[in-house]
């Protein structure tokens, strides 16, 4: 068993990487969703609920369309698998950061992943965690881009198809946060991005899900209204939109709408991971880190749109959105807004809406919902 080491100075644990360390990882990339390597994941890093823990490297699709590499881990339950394979849930992470050191499946989980993660086991379901291309691998992971963490996603989930694990080939995908909003681009382009692999695409489940961030985002500028019961964590995810943005379009010529503050707080937010960074930018507020407004930049509003929309429409499968009306860090009313326009558009969507949970809260609350919700959509 590998120790966990914490770096001095820091209070941060090191990054454990089970024996693949791909940051560097300069080999040929075969298809995306080919497995390239499979090792098993350190025990610290794994759930209790696992029969069996993974650590994969597997191809994929980078933001620039460009061949890349990605890393996931892969849980078993402990209950034998049934007739044609355990089914499959994807688990699509919240904010960690973009640095390799935030990577998940280097780093222990939350006590709240743990459990979440431990109870679908228990249910009988494989897990597929994907770290989204660009963490743990070469390249800078695109926080927010719907079509590239769909990608991930996908291709994370076809790889572990390859392992030669008992695995059905129907599966769904769950998420929170940042995780919530790449569920949902999942579950949009599923279909078409897992063509010819044999996957049977059947559902999902987000919650604290960020759609419409790019409407905040278009207005953003040193005169920006912001929502006022924002959690100081804004700032971190300001910071990681920016560096992802730029680093996707530098074309756009972010830095002459930025502070000095906040051309720092953008190269800092492409190592350091979200609590640290949120510390760092403590002082800062959203409107701060703009020295003129996005709008003043040519073709911003669209690229925006490009990066980070989530459709409204072309959904082919059942979705379930939990929201906590006590959510600070992505404000309720874009969930719910987001589930008007859904409905509006005739598309297969449910609500839940959690009175008394806050963002993080919401996830453990909403397994009473998303457990029958999930077993509806793989019964044949």
């Amino acid at each position: 068993m590998i120790a966990l080491i914490v770096v001095p100075g820091t209070g941060w644990a090191a990054p454990v990487w089970s024996g693949l360390d791909a940051r560097n990882f300069a080999g040929p990339i075969p298809a995306p969703g080919s497995l390239i390597e499979a090792v098993t994941l350190d025990p610290e890093l794994s759930v209790p609920a696992a029969a069996s823990a993974w650590r994969i490297l597997y191809a994929g699709t980078d933001q620039h369309d460009r061949p890349a590499v990605g890393t996931a881990v892969v849980f078993t339950p402990k209950a034998p698998p049934p007739s044609g394979g355990w089914p499959v849930l994807a688990w699509a992470h919240g904010t960690v950061g973009l640095g390799d050191d935030c990577t998940p499946s280097a780093n222990p989980r939350s006590e709240r992943d743990r459990e979440y993660l431990s109870h679908w086991l228990d249910q009988g379901y494989a897990v597929v965690g994907a770290d989204y291309v660009g963490l743990g691998t070469p390249g800078l992971m695109s926080y927010l881009n719907a079509r590239a963490t769909a990608h991930g996603v996908v291709d994370a989930v076809i790889a572990a198809h390859r392992m030669g694990l008992p695995l059905s080939p129907r599966w769904a995908v769950i998420g929170q946060s940042q995780g919530g909003g790449a569920a949902v681009a999942t579950a949009r382009w599923a279909t078409e991005f897992s063509a010819g692999s044999g996957l049977d695409f059947r559902g999902v489940v987000a919650t604290g899900t960020p759609a419409g961030v790019e409407r905040l985002v278009k207005s953003a500028g040193p005169g920006m209204t912001v929502p006022g019961n924002l959690a100081p964590i804004a700032n971190a995810y300001t910071a990681y939109i920016l560096a992802a943005l730029d680093e996707a379009r530098p074309d756009l010529g972010l830095d002459a709408v930025l502070t000095p503050a906040a051309r720092h707080a953008v190269q800092r937010a492409q190592t350091v991971c979200v609590h640290q960074l949120a510390d760092e930018l403590s002082e800062m507020t959203v409107p701060g880190f703009f020295a003129a407004p996005v709008g003043s930049i040519p073709g911003f509003d669209a690229a925006v749109e490009d990066f980070m929309a989530l459709p409204a429409t072309g959904y082919d499968r059942p979705l379930l959105l939990g929201v906590g009306l006590l959510d600070r860090d992505v404000p309720p009313e874009l969930t719910l807004r987001f589930n008007d326009q859904l409905v509006a558009n005739g598309q297969p969507v449910q609500l839940r809406v959690y009175p008394d949970q806050d963002h993080s809260g919401t996830v453990l609350a909403s397994l009473p919902d998303s457990t029958p919700f999930l077993a509806r959509q793989f019964a044949d």
